[in-house]
């Protein structure tokens, strides 16, 4: 049954990917994407022409919370995905992400009970979780607020949470960790990997000990949709990963595998987080969304690393080394 839909974020890399499933699903797909002067689409730009023609685009600013009830108007469904999320960009600008990540998300779901909407999926992150404690991490682990952003994070969260218990409003959050794809942009790891791969001498990142958790971007798009459909979610929050682990030093090489490429890794202590700030280790316990969403990824990492290969390939231009981070 086609539903009327509204998604923020939706310039976004993963939000971009959910507009086109939910398209591709039927539904009538509001795109909420933050107003620049250029009229730049972000990843939605990349999305196929014959996809977005089916797609209402609204420009504005989370903080605004006019702007965001109007957007919110005759919806059936809320996929809130709309944050600052740059790890680098919280340490030079806290204000400015709090403002966006808990401000915002405050608008979305006063706007969401107001249209009376019958679900909003709240997008979490893994980096709530801060350096395990345990492995894998459920979703009972205490959250940490090791970076400006993460602390946002979980602001965003509880802010979700107060509206489901105080409101009734009808809320599932989705914790994805490290997701990767198409689309993605230099400040992530595995696009700077095969960028600097394809341009560089040596492939120069930060700490290559820390691990992740990685999740393709098809995969965490599935949990989503099925957050918006499963009444089992309601009230839920849920861990969406594959529950292996790798280092980013092991991730690295295995880019470089895929590639067919034999360049140097180099840890670049420019590029290190602040030392009390680096999330160590990341792993998932995803049972919860398998047993509620009947969730469980299906592209294996070599298939998204290829993926991601061939698409940083032919979009080099759009690529800038520098710009990475973890």
């Amino acid at each position: 049954m086609a539903r009327n839909v509204l998604v923020t974020g939706a310039g976004g890399f993963i939000g971009s990917h959910l507009v086109e499933a939910l398209v591709a699903r039927g539904d009538r797909v509001r795109a909420m994407v933050r107003y620049n002067a250029r009229g730049d689409l972000g990843s939605l730009a990349e999305v196929p022409r014959a996809v977005r023609d089916h797609v209402e685009v609204v420009t504005g600013c989370l903080t605004d919370p006019y702007f965001v009830r109007r957007a919110a108007q005759g919806c059936d469904v809320v996929f809130h995905l709309g944050a600052l999320i740059a790890i680098p960009f919280s340490y030079r600008s806290p204000a400015q992400v709090f403002a966006t990540n808990v401000t915002g998300t405050l608008n979305v779901c006063q706007a969401a009970l107001d249209a009376g909407v019958s679900r909003v999926v709240h997008t979490s992150t893994s980096e709530v979780y801060g350096t395990a404690r345990v492995v894998p991490i459920p979703e009972t682990h205490p959250l940490v607020g090791q970076s400006p952003y993460s602390a946002s994070k979980i602001g965003a969260d509880k802010c979700a949470e107060s509206f489901h218990l105080s409101f009734g409003l009808p809320v599932a959050t989705v914790r994805p960790f490290n997701t990767y794809g198409p689309r993605q942009s230099a400040r992530a790891v595995i696009p700077t990997i095969f960028t600097q791969a394809l341009t560089r001498d040596a492939v120069h990142l930060g700490a290559l000990a820390p691990t992740r958790d990685l999740n393709f971007v098809t995969d965490t798009v599935a949990g989503m949709i099925l957050a918006a459909e499963r009444p089992e979610a309601v009230g839920r929050t849920m861990n969406l990963g594959h529950g292996r682990e790798i280092s980013i030093g092991d991730l690295a090489k295995r880019c470089l595998a895929v590639a067919g490429i034999d360049k140097p890794i180099v840890c670049d202590d420019e590029r290190r987080r602040p030392s009390n700030s680096e999330v160590e280790r990341l792993c998932a316990d995803a049972r919860l969304a398998r047993e509620l969403l009947g969730w469980a990824p299906a592209v294996t990492l070599d298939e998204g690393l290829a993926r991601v290969f061939e698409y940083v390939r032919a979009n080099l231009g759009r690529y800038r080394p520098e710009e990475y981070s973890v």
